[in-house]
Protein backbone atom coordinates (compact mmCIF):
# COMPACT_ATOMS: atom_id res chain seq x y z
CA UNK A 1 0.00 0.00 0.00
CA UNK A 2 2.79 2.53 0.93
CA UNK A 3 4.37 1.60 -2.69
CA UNK A 4 0.86 2.17 -4.34
CA UNK A 5 0.12 5.19 -2.62
CA UNK A 6 4.11 6.84 -3.46
CA UNK A 7 2.87 6.30 -7.14
CA UNK A 8 0.43 7.72 -7.38
CA UNK A 9 0.51 10.81 -5.43
CA UNK A 10 2.40 12.76 -7.99
CA UNK A 11 -0.51 11.80 -10.68
CA UNK A 12 -3.51 12.69 -8.24
CA UNK A 13 -1.97 16.21 -7.42
CA UNK A 14 -0.85 16.40 -11.38
CA UNK A 15 -4.68 15.55 -12.21
CA UNK A 16 -6.04 17.94 -9.24
CA UNK A 17 -3.81 20.86 -10.17
CA UNK A 18 -5.59 21.64 -13.42
CA UNK A 19 -8.71 22.06 -11.51
CA UNK A 20 -7.09 24.41 -8.89
CA UNK A 21 -5.50 26.76 -11.39
CA UNK A 22 -9.20 26.29 -13.42
CA UNK A 23 -10.86 27.67 -9.87
CA UNK A 24 -8.00 30.13 -9.11
CA UNK A 25 -8.68 31.30 -12.88
CA UNK A 26 -12.56 31.88 -12.15
CA UNK A 27 -11.64 33.41 -8.87
CA UNK A 28 -9.91 36.01 -10.45
CA UNK A 29 -12.29 36.81 -12.86
CA UNK A 30 -15.07 37.18 -10.24
CA UNK A 31 -13.79 38.48 -7.53
CA UNK A 32 -12.14 42.02 -8.73
CA UNK A 33 -15.76 42.85 -10.87
CA UNK A 34 -17.69 41.77 -7.41
CA UNK A 35 -15.50 44.03 -5.69
CA UNK A 36 -15.62 47.32 -7.84
CA UNK A 37 -19.48 46.66 -8.00
CA UNK A 38 -19.67 46.86 -4.10
CA UNK A 39 -17.64 50.16 -4.22
CA UNK A 40 -19.44 51.84 -6.71
CA UNK A 41 -22.90 50.91 -4.89
CA UNK A 42 -21.39 52.21 -1.90
CA UNK A 43 -20.84 55.38 -3.07
CA UNK A 44 -24.05 55.53 -4.68
CA UNK A 45 -25.37 54.97 -1.68
CA UNK A 46 -23.32 57.89 0.16
CA UNK A 47 -24.59 60.42 -2.55
CA UNK A 48 -28.10 59.53 -2.48
CA UNK A 49 -28.03 59.81 1.07
CA UNK A 50 -26.20 63.21 0.90
CA UNK A 51 -29.18 64.96 -0.81
CA UNK A 52 -31.39 67.14 0.95
CA UNK A 53 -34.89 66.27 1.05
CA UNK A 54 -36.24 68.52 -1.67
CA UNK A 55 -33.26 66.85 -4.20
CA UNK A 56 -33.24 63.24 -2.60
CA UNK A 57 -35.90 62.40 -6.03
CA UNK A 58 -32.65 63.28 -8.23
CA UNK A 59 -30.59 60.07 -6.95
CA UNK A 60 -32.53 57.45 -5.59
CA UNK A 61 -31.02 54.59 -3.71
CA UNK A 62 -30.14 51.30 -5.32
CA UNK A 63 -32.48 49.21 -3.35
CA UNK A 64 -35.53 51.66 -4.18
CA UNK A 65 -34.47 51.69 -8.01
CA UNK A 66 -34.47 48.05 -8.05
CA UNK A 67 -37.43 47.55 -6.44
CA UNK A 68 -39.55 50.36 -7.98
CA UNK A 69 -37.59 50.90 -10.81
CA UNK A 70 -37.61 47.29 -12.13
CA UNK A 71 -39.22 44.69 -10.19
CA UNK A 72 -42.25 46.06 -9.51
CA UNK A 73 -44.87 44.79 -11.26
CA UNK A 74 -45.82 47.55 -13.32
CA UNK A 75 -42.20 48.66 -13.93
CA UNK A 76 -40.96 45.16 -15.51
CA UNK A 77 -44.02 44.81 -17.46
CA UNK A 78 -43.44 47.88 -19.14
CA UNK A 79 -39.50 48.64 -19.15
CA UNK A 80 -39.23 44.42 -20.54
CA UNK A 81 -41.12 44.76 -23.89
CA UNK A 82 -38.90 48.40 -24.72
CA UNK A 83 -35.72 46.19 -23.48
CA UNK A 84 -36.52 43.34 -25.94
CA UNK A 85 -37.29 45.97 -28.73
CA UNK A 86 -33.97 48.00 -28.30
CA UNK A 87 -32.06 44.29 -27.84
CA UNK A 88 -33.74 43.39 -31.10
CA UNK A 89 -33.53 46.78 -32.82
CA UNK A 90 -29.23 46.60 -31.97
CA UNK A 91 -28.98 43.23 -32.80
CA UNK A 92 -30.38 43.80 -36.15
CA UNK A 93 -28.24 46.85 -37.19
CA UNK A 94 -25.00 45.35 -35.70
CA UNK A 95 -25.72 42.30 -38.13
CA UNK A 96 -26.19 44.80 -41.19
CA UNK A 97 -22.86 46.15 -39.75
CA UNK A 98 -20.67 43.59 -39.71
CA UNK A 99 -21.62 42.14 -43.05
CA UNK A 100 -21.53 45.19 -44.95
CA UNK A 101 -18.46 45.82 -43.16
CA UNK A 102 -16.39 42.46 -44.03
CA UNK A 103 -17.70 43.18 -47.23
CA UNK A 104 -15.93 46.85 -47.90
CA UNK A 105 -12.87 45.53 -45.82
CA UNK A 106 -12.21 42.94 -48.25
CA UNK A 107 -12.87 44.22 -51.16
CA UNK A 108 -10.62 47.21 -50.06
CA UNK A 109 -7.86 44.97 -49.55
CA UNK A 110 -8.40 42.94 -53.13
CA UNK A 111 -8.50 46.34 -54.48
CA UNK A 112 -5.82 48.93 -53.30
CA UNK A 113 -7.26 51.68 -55.47
CA UNK A 114 -10.70 51.26 -54.17
CA UNK A 115 -9.15 51.55 -50.52
CA UNK A 116 -7.39 55.22 -51.69
CA UNK A 117 -10.57 55.74 -52.86
CA UNK A 118 -13.27 54.83 -50.34
CA UNK A 119 -11.62 55.05 -47.14
CA UNK A 120 -11.64 58.52 -46.92
CA UNK A 121 -15.18 58.84 -47.62
CA UNK A 122 -15.69 56.28 -44.34
CA UNK A 123 -13.78 58.57 -42.37
CA UNK A 124 -15.94 61.40 -43.17
CA UNK A 125 -19.06 58.84 -42.49
CA UNK A 126 -17.99 58.72 -39.26
CA UNK A 127 -16.98 61.78 -38.73
CA UNK A 128 -20.40 63.84 -39.32
CA UNK A 129 -22.88 64.10 -36.51
CA UNK A 130 -25.76 61.23 -36.55
CA UNK A 131 -28.16 63.64 -35.36
CA UNK A 132 -27.68 65.73 -38.58
CA UNK A 133 -28.24 62.66 -40.43
CA UNK A 134 -31.16 61.26 -39.09
CA UNK A 135 -34.31 63.86 -40.52
CA UNK A 136 -33.36 62.83 -43.58
CA UNK A 137 -33.71 58.79 -42.74
CA UNK A 138 -37.25 60.33 -41.39
CA UNK A 139 -37.97 61.98 -44.26
CA UNK A 140 -36.99 59.29 -46.85
CA UNK A 141 -38.03 56.10 -44.74
CA UNK A 142 -40.54 57.13 -42.08
CA UNK A 143 -40.13 56.80 -38.44
CA UNK A 144 -39.81 53.08 -38.63
CA UNK A 145 -37.81 50.25 -37.64
CA UNK A 146 -35.53 50.46 -40.51
CA UNK A 147 -34.50 54.47 -40.01
CA UNK A 148 -33.47 53.20 -36.56
CA UNK A 149 -31.73 50.23 -37.96
CA UNK A 150 -29.97 52.49 -40.32
CA UNK A 151 -28.80 54.60 -37.53
CA UNK A 152 -27.49 51.46 -35.52
CA UNK A 153 -25.41 50.88 -38.80
CA UNK A 154 -24.07 54.29 -38.91
CA UNK A 155 -22.83 54.12 -35.66
CA UNK A 156 -21.99 50.50 -35.75
CA UNK A 157 -20.12 50.22 -38.97
CA UNK A 158 -16.78 51.94 -39.27
CA UNK A 159 -14.77 49.57 -36.49
CA UNK A 160 -15.91 46.77 -38.26
CA UNK A 161 -14.12 47.46 -42.25
CA UNK A 162 -10.52 49.75 -40.17
CA UNK A 163 -9.77 46.80 -37.62
CA UNK A 164 -10.49 43.97 -40.58
CA UNK A 165 -8.46 45.55 -42.83
CA UNK A 166 -5.94 46.06 -40.95
CA UNK A 167 -5.70 42.62 -40.21
CA UNK A 168 -5.39 41.67 -43.15
CA UNK A 169 -2.99 43.91 -44.50
CA UNK A 170 -0.95 42.52 -41.54
CA UNK A 171 0.02 39.34 -43.06
CA UNK A 172 3.64 38.29 -42.74
CA UNK A 173 5.53 38.98 -46.25
CA UNK A 174 7.64 35.75 -46.22
CA UNK A 175 4.13 33.69 -46.07
CA UNK A 176 2.62 35.93 -48.72
CA UNK A 177 6.00 35.09 -50.41
CA UNK A 178 5.84 31.53 -49.73
CA UNK A 179 2.18 31.20 -51.03
CA UNK A 180 2.64 33.36 -54.29
CA UNK A 181 5.82 30.23 -54.96
CA UNK A 182 3.50 27.64 -54.38
CA UNK A 183 1.02 29.31 -57.18
CA UNK A 184 -1.96 30.16 -54.58
CA UNK A 185 -4.30 31.68 -56.12
CA UNK A 186 -6.01 35.05 -54.75
CA UNK A 187 -9.18 33.32 -52.58
CA UNK A 188 -6.80 30.24 -51.05
CA UNK A 189 -4.15 33.49 -50.15
CA UNK A 190 -7.38 35.10 -48.18
CA UNK A 191 -9.35 32.71 -47.18
CA UNK A 192 -5.87 30.69 -45.68
CA UNK A 193 -3.65 33.21 -44.66
CA UNK A 194 -5.03 36.30 -44.44
CA UNK A 195 -8.66 35.93 -43.23
CA UNK A 196 -6.79 33.82 -40.17
CA UNK A 197 -4.24 36.35 -39.80
CA UNK A 198 -6.73 39.29 -39.53
CA UNK A 199 -9.51 37.47 -37.14
CA UNK A 200 -8.66 38.52 -33.74
CA UNK A 201 -8.38 42.55 -35.19
CA UNK A 202 -12.18 41.56 -36.59
CA UNK A 203 -13.46 40.04 -33.41
CA UNK A 204 -11.59 43.36 -31.52
CA UNK A 205 -13.89 45.70 -34.20
CA UNK A 206 -16.97 43.37 -33.43
CA UNK A 207 -16.83 43.76 -29.60
CA UNK A 208 -16.31 47.70 -30.42
CA UNK A 209 -19.37 47.79 -32.48
CA UNK A 210 -21.37 46.26 -30.26
CA UNK A 211 -21.46 48.82 -27.47
CA UNK A 212 -21.61 51.33 -30.30
CA UNK A 213 -24.87 49.06 -31.71
CA UNK A 214 -26.77 49.46 -28.03
CA UNK A 215 -25.80 53.51 -28.06
CA UNK A 216 -27.14 53.65 -31.86
CA UNK A 217 -30.32 52.11 -30.76
CA UNK A 218 -30.86 54.40 -27.70
CA UNK A 219 -30.09 57.41 -30.38
CA UNK A 220 -32.07 56.28 -32.71
CA UNK A 221 -35.51 55.71 -30.31
CA UNK A 222 -34.90 58.71 -28.79
CA UNK A 223 -35.28 60.81 -32.03
CA UNK A 224 -37.81 58.70 -34.10
CA UNK A 225 -40.46 58.52 -30.85
CA UNK A 226 -42.79 56.90 -33.08
CA UNK A 227 -44.06 53.13 -32.46
CA UNK A 228 -43.48 50.40 -29.97
CA UNK A 229 -41.16 52.04 -27.41
CA UNK A 230 -38.04 51.14 -26.94
CA UNK A 231 -35.43 52.24 -23.96
CA UNK A 232 -34.90 55.43 -25.60
CA UNK A 233 -38.61 56.69 -25.76
CA UNK A 234 -38.73 55.19 -22.41
CA UNK A 235 -35.18 57.45 -20.84
CA UNK A 236 -37.36 60.50 -22.32
CA UNK A 237 -40.85 59.42 -20.91
CA UNK A 238 -39.31 58.76 -17.62
CA UNK A 239 -37.69 61.77 -17.60
CA UNK A 240 -40.67 64.34 -18.60
CA UNK A 241 -42.82 62.77 -15.90
CA UNK A 242 -40.06 63.30 -13.41
CA UNK A 243 -40.26 59.01 -12.77
CA UNK A 244 -36.50 58.74 -11.97
CA UNK A 245 -36.41 55.21 -10.29
CA UNK A 246 -37.69 54.08 -13.56
CA UNK A 247 -35.36 56.13 -15.39
CA UNK A 248 -32.31 54.61 -13.50
CA UNK A 249 -33.80 51.36 -13.94
CA UNK A 250 -34.07 51.64 -17.72
CA UNK A 251 -30.12 53.07 -17.82
CA UNK A 252 -29.82 50.05 -16.00
CA UNK A 253 -31.08 48.20 -18.26
CA UNK A 254 -29.45 49.53 -21.52
CA UNK A 255 -25.92 49.26 -19.34
CA UNK A 256 -26.62 45.44 -19.19
CA UNK A 257 -27.70 45.18 -22.89
CA UNK A 258 -24.55 46.34 -23.88
CA UNK A 259 -22.68 44.28 -21.36
CA UNK A 260 -24.55 41.61 -22.88
CA UNK A 261 -23.06 42.35 -26.29
CA UNK A 262 -19.48 42.97 -25.46
CA UNK A 263 -19.22 39.50 -23.37
CA UNK A 264 -20.85 37.51 -26.37
CA UNK A 265 -18.26 38.44 -29.08
CA UNK A 266 -15.45 38.22 -25.93
CA UNK A 267 -16.44 34.56 -25.33
CA UNK A 268 -17.03 34.11 -29.09
CA UNK A 269 -13.23 36.17 -29.12
CA UNK A 270 -11.69 33.02 -26.66
CA UNK A 271 -13.52 30.36 -28.13
CA UNK A 272 -12.02 30.82 -32.01
CA UNK A 273 -8.44 32.17 -30.72
CA UNK A 274 -7.73 30.22 -27.37
CA UNK A 275 -5.95 26.99 -29.09
CA UNK A 276 -3.17 29.74 -30.96
CA UNK A 277 -3.30 33.28 -30.82
CA UNK A 278 -0.93 34.50 -27.26
CA UNK A 279 -3.89 37.36 -26.70
CA UNK A 280 -6.24 34.67 -25.37
CA UNK A 281 -3.46 32.19 -24.18
CA UNK A 282 -2.01 34.96 -21.75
Amino acid sequence: MTIIETVNSPISTSQSSPKRTNALKRINNIVPPLILFGVIIAIWEILSASLSGARKFLLPTPQSVLMQGILSPDAYTEILPSFVRTAALALAGLMVAIILGMIVAALMYRFKWLERASFPYLVALQAVPVLAIAPLMAVVFGYSFTAKGIIVVLIAFFPIPANFLLGLRSVDKGLIDLFRLNKASWWTRFFKLALPNALPQLLTGFRISAGLAVIGAIVGEEFFQAGVPGLGMRLLQYLDQVEYHRLYGALILSSLLGISFYTFFTRLSHRLLRNWHESVQA
